[in-house]
């Protein structure tokens, strides 16, 4: 849906206000007395319910509205927030998401539970205004308590509707605080006929409020228009006046505190939000000049390899080395681009975490590390759910209820941690949880009785633990809400591999577990290894090769009957003829004449049989997926320097071929 920029704006705060707010309901379920958790997230509902009022969204006004009531109660009162408090805000924040999503869908139908939410926030925000008693807690002028008068004059500035902005809106948010009268526009800065603008906004209006609410929600009506002295409030009943004229986007309690980071700007450093489509466009763009660049340089190199030469060969090679170093840094800053720190998706956990314990009667302490390590936005969007199934596991599977925990010798609350770091060329996501860890010896059993492992094979931890991430593979004794149907974990490894990942597992009983899933730092850009199998042109992942060698008659077995296998140093591997499994013509047949290439995936490894080694260099991936159809053995598809097409080949896919054969 294409939006007016100003909706889209509006759309992407107030996403991003309620990931504050519910960060900070879920910090101050764990710090009741941080009174500095509490004023922000009190500045996160009341500015959602600023922007709300202004553009028309009154279903997410009136909702903010019966929140901020609360939240004003909760500020004034001296007792922590309660369990059911936390929970109300919580569930405000859950309907606020869905109004905002209808909103943004332009779907204007009834959600179900709104007038209930609102009955419930203003029967916690009663129940909260009796805790402290009139003699300790005297009601505010002009807030929750005693009736103000006000007497308000605005002066829009002229461009004022083409921002987006309504002046008319300004004025109904002020409506819905309380009584307006005396209503008038003033058109004294009206222009001659010849000088009036369509979309000028000339009228200065005055009127009068009678009102409950605080100051501070007076103000941040005007809060979008952002220009100094625009707004006047004076006190004429009750309430204060401001030392100076009220400036938009002043209100003590709509700024961040001191120690908060802007979310616009860090430092010197200016940030802007980018369309994805844009970005995406800009990666191909240079994803072409990668292309173009290898182009040329494969030109020079055939000049080179002919009769004439000189300086101005010379010449262009130099130029072509330049446009090399360039493209490799445009590439780069390019790719910084659709980098994306993964807190964004860490951040979804809190809440999970959070409500499962509850359900299941248990404490869990969520802590997360590398928050700031960034990722391809791509891999970003496409790893959640993954670890959102792992998430939910630690605490389902592995944290033990308190009575179990005490037995143990441990404390009550069971420890989640969620870690990001960079290695080399790769992100590297650990999911650790100080529970009961994984049964060895049931998951064995499990793995005999549905036929995956024989009963006489001796296998190491790292084989059995596997068994796990196998289809319908499940040892909960009962099926709940969470798990025990067998589905998900090898979803999970699936999803993970798609990405070009990978994941392991390491278990202690009675300890804990740790998954740890290695993921590429992009999908666009691959670090690749050119082979020539025939007429065929193929690309292996940098990071998956091992070694090459050139088998000898001696290292080649035949084992039950049919399959090959390379011996090397003692250790027996599958013999992969890449030529066979593509139905490639022409290529070489002796294996003494070609290259057994040694690829690894997770712990397995295999030989890829080719007849030589080219060149290693970066290549721009391109998806089968939504341009032909997916490839057994194929992880994508690019474009080489004399334009022919070289899929781009799935390691682990062929791990598991090679295992089969």
């Amino acid at each position: 849906m294409n939006l007016d920029p100003v909706l889209q704006i509006f759309f992407d705060e107030a996403e991003e206000l309620l990931r504050l707010f519910e960060d900070g309901v879920l910090g101050l379920e764990q710090a009741p007395s941080d009174r500095e958790c509490l004023h922000s997230i009190f500045r996160a509902a009341h500015t959602l319910k600023g922007n709300s009022s202004m553009l028309g969204f009154e279903r997410i006004a009136t909702v903010t509205h019966a929140l901020e009531e609360l939240l004003v109660r909760l500020r004034g009162g001296e007792s922590a927030p309660s369990r059911t408090v936390i929970d109300a805000l919580l569930s405000a924040n859950d309907m606020l998401g869905t109004l905002v999503a209808r909103a943004r869908a332009n779907d204007d139908r009834d959600v179900p539970g709104v007038g209930a939410l609102i009955d419930m926030l203003a029967d916690h925000a009663q129940s909260v205004g009796h805790v402290a008693t009139p003699a300790a807690q005297p009601a505010r002028a002009g807030g929750t308590g005693e009736e103000a008068l006000y007497a308000i004059r605005f002066e829009p500035p002229v461009d004022l509707l083409r921002r987006g902005l309504d002046p008319l809106r300004l004025m109904d948010a002020l409506a819905s605080l309380g009584e307006v009268s005396d209503l008038s526009a003033d058109a004294a800065r009206l222009p001659a006929l010849d000088a009036l603008e369509a979309e000028g906004t000339y009228f200065i209006f005055a009127c009068r409020l009678r009102t409950r609410a605080p100051r501070a929600e007076i103000e941040a009506c005007f809060e979008f228009v952002d220009e100094p002295d625009v707004v006047q409030i004076t006190a004429l009943e009750g309430g204060q006046d401001a030392p100076a004229p009220a400036r938009a986007l002043a209100a003590v309690d709509a700024l961040p505190a001191p120690h908060e980071k802007n979310r616009w700007t860090e430092g010197d450093t200016q940030s802007i939000r980018v369309a994805t489509e844009k970005v995406d466009r800009l990666v191909d763009l240079v994803g072409e000049l990668v292309i173009t660049q290898s182009m040329v340089a494969q030109i020079v190199h055939q000049l080179g390899q002919g009769a004439n030469g000189g300086e101005r060969l010379a010449e262009l090679q130099e130029a072509v080395a330049q446009m090399d170093r360039h493209a490799r840094d445009l590439e780069e800053r390019v790719m910084a681009v659709r980098m994306l720190p993964i807190k964004t998706v860490f951040g979804r956990f809190s809440r999970v975490v959070r409500d499962l314990a509850h359900l299941q009667g248990k404490r869990v302490s969520f802590e997360t590390r590398g928050d700031e390590t960034e990722l391809d936005k791509t891999v970003i969007e496409r790893i959640g759910d993954p670890l959102l199934h792992l998430v939910r596991n630690a605490v389902d599977h592995g944290i033990e209820p308190p009575a179990e925990r005490r037995q143990r010798g441990k404390p009550e609350a069971g420890r989640l941690t969620l870690g990001a770091y960079q290695q080399g060329g790769n992100i590297f996501i650990e999911i650790q949880d100080d529970g009961r860890g994984l049964d060895r010896e049931r998951i064995l059993g499990k793995g005999v009785e549905v036929g995956l492992v024989n009963r006489d094979d001796t296998l190491t931890d790292e084989q059995v633990f596997a068994l796990i991430w196998e289809p319908g593979f499940s040892t909960a004794a009962q099926v709940t809400e969470v798990s025990g149907r067998g589905v998900g974990m090898d979803v999970v490894k699936r999803n993970v591999e798609a990405l070009g990942g990978s994941i392991s597992t390491q278990s202690v009983a009675g300890h804990g577990t740790t998954f740890r899933i290695k993921l590429p730092l992009t999908l666009a850009i691959l670090e690749g290894q050119s082979l020539r199998v025939g007429g065929e042109v193929y690309i292996l992942p940098l990071a998956t090769i091992t070694e090459s060698v050139r088998p000898t008659t001696e290292a080649l077995k035949t084992v039950l009957g049919t399959r090959e296998a390379f011996l090397m140093r003692g250790e027996v591997l599958p013999f992969v003829r890449l030529h066979r499994l593509f139905r490639v013509p022409d290529a070489v047949e002796e294996p003494t004449r070609g290259l057994s290439v040694v690829v690894e995936h997770e712990g397995r490894r295999v030989a890829l049989f080719v007849d030589e080694l080219l060149g290693q260099q970066q290549f721009v991936i391109k998806s089968l997926d939504s341009n032909f159809h997916r490839v057994d053995g194929v992880a994508g598809a690019t474009i080489l320097g004399d334009g022919r097409v070289a899929l781009i080949l799935d390691v682990p896919g062929l791990v598991a071929l090679g295992k089969a054969a």
